[in-house]
């Protein structure tokens, strides 16, 4: 495996974009907007302009690897996007938020390897076309020689959990918790690790997640609360949730694929979610107050 393609030039995208350009034939998927964008300002990486080479959806390369790292809401233009790089010898890995995603790229693509995946590690910091990270992270996924020795290659940092699901919904409780009331209370991730009154909220959330998971047969949620508990004490202190960073600078957030995905497993297995549900609707309220500063002109402290 030599050649890969990315989709989604973002905090994560980019991370991998130039570990990857170091030892592989890699490719940046883009649209034509996107293309004028970043021809005209390049994107920067640690204070370092960055080039890649990029293609469109109709030019012709066939890739090894797809790594699709947009955000939630342009993840049905990505599966789109990559149909003419995409056959049966391709592994695709999607390190997108939330328990979905493959599921739906899957479907698009049947023939195609989808591995369950996800990336975990440092929070990054993006400002327009400016991404910061420290480096710090690994790919999550199900164990697939092929791709582990493309990894090690490239010097990616990875691990292959034996139990994927329950490694899934555990990134995805973290994120439900932490995302979400973050950018609700303005929070870092130091602010929510020493509130212990947040600490004992959290665990009324992760009780509606656990209750979802076990209807969708993941195993072993006996130690949930307390491994999810312990991956907030991982973050650094003055790290913000993507969530969190999204609100402040008046982007749409992820809340579907958080709060309203437990809400809609939920609803599906009879489930009561009311501390979902307010975070949902609260997010909401942040996202259309954001909606009005623009139009407006204002500017939220």
């Amino acid at each position: 495996m030599k050649k890969v393609l990315i989709c989604g030039l973002g905090a994560v995208g980019m991370t991998y974009a130039i570990k990857f350009r170091k030892k592989c034939e890699l490719k940046v998927l883009v649209d034509k907007i996107r293309l004028d964008r970043y021809t005209k300002n390049k994107p920067v990486f640690n204070g370092v302009e960055q080039f890649f080479d990029y293609v469109l959806p109709s030019d012709s390369f066939k890739p090894d690897l797809i790594l699709i790292a947009t955000k939630a809401q342009g993840l049905d233009n990505a599966i789109e996007n990559i149909k003419n790089f995409t056959g049966e010898e391709t592994i695709i890995i999607s390190l997108l938020n939330g328990i979905s995603s493959e599921e739906k790229i899957k479907s698009a693509y049947p023939y195609a390897t989808v591995l369950k995946s996800y990336f975990i590690g440092h929070s990054a910091v993006r400002n327009g076309n400016s991404v910061t990270q420290d480096g710090v992270g690994k790919i999550v996924f199900e164990k697939n020689e092929t791709l582990e020795s493309l990894l090690r290659e490239a010097g990616v940092a990875y691990e292959c959990p034996e139990d994927i699901d329950y490694s899934m919904w555990l990134k995805f409780t973290f994120n439900v918790f932490s995302n979400q009331t973050s950018a609700i209370l303005n929070m870092t991730f130091g602010d929510l690790k020493r509130n212990n009154t947040f600490k004992e909220f959290a665990k009324k959330i992760v009780a509606e997640v656990c209750a979802v998971a076990e209807k969708k047969g993941v195993k072993n949620l006996q130690n949930l609360e307390k491994d999810a508990l312990h991956s907030l004490a991982l973050m650094c202190d003055e790290g913000k949730t993507s969530m969190h960073q999204d609100i402040l600078a008046g982007r749409k957030t992820e809340v579907d694929i958080f709060a309203g995905e437990v809400i809609r497993l939920g609803k599906e297995f009879g489930i009561p979610t009311p501390y979902n549900q307010v975070l949902y609707d609260l997010i909401k309220v942040k996202e259309e107050d954001n909606e009005h500063c623009i139009h407006s002109g204002e500017r939220r402290q």
